[in-house]
């Protein structure tokens, strides 16, 4: 039986690529599993379910294998698993079938592939922050101007004026707002 597994990293991402992917290469809709979370995560439910049903005989089909595993030494452990427990694995866009010797082989090579370029693209992400964090940049979020801030809990003390009109005149984010506001309290109460 053809088993598929199906993962994004985040829930505005879409699950419809790979399970259109999966339907192609002939697994039935009932026996796709999927779940919305970062693959650096160890705990993903859908893939331990997958897991616990798959029996001898099966063929787990995903469509890359990144969307399967959270590293190269993860998806070798798991592939071992797999090959003891007599379950195949399918990768359609990498073009990696186990049931074949080079199949095999070829895993174990793009495994150790995909996990240099993680690496390779962290590094860059890495000094692209320290080469800004020379220049002076730091990156996140800007801070709140303590000007607006200051003049929006003027109006706020006030009490004449709604939320909505305070962040409207000051610049000042409604989240912001509520939050320095707390921030204050707490400080009042000390």
């Amino acid at each position: 039986m053809k088993l598929g597994y199906a993962r994004v990293s985040t829930l505005e991402q879409s699950l419809e690529l790979q399970h259109d992917a999966l339907i192609r290469e002939g697994v039935e809709k009932e026996y796709i599993f999927e779940e919305k979370v970062t693959g650096t995560k160890a705990d993903r439910p859908k893939l331990q379910e997958l897991l616990k049903f798959a029996r001898k005989g099966d063929q787990i089909v995903v469509y890359k294998l990144d969307r399967l595993s959270r590293s190269t030494k993860h998806l070798i452990e798991l592939s071992e698993e797999l090959d003891k427990r007599g379950i195949e694995l399918i990768s359609i866009q990498d073009k990696i079938d186990t049931t074949t010797a080079i199949g095999k082989a070829m895993f174990r090579m793009l495994a150790v592939l995909c996990e240099m370029e993680r690496d390779i693209i962290s590094e860059r992400t890495k000094a692209g922050l320290e080469a800004a964090r020379t220049r002076g940049r730091n990156g996140g979020r800007p801070g709140v101007d303590n000007n607006k801030l200051e003049h929006a809990f003027y109006l706020y003390d006030l009490k004449k004026y709604k939320i909505k009109q305070i962040t409207d005149r000051t610049g000042v984010s409604k989240a912001t707002l509520y939050k320095k506001l707390k921030e204050r309290e707490e400080i009042k109460r000390w």
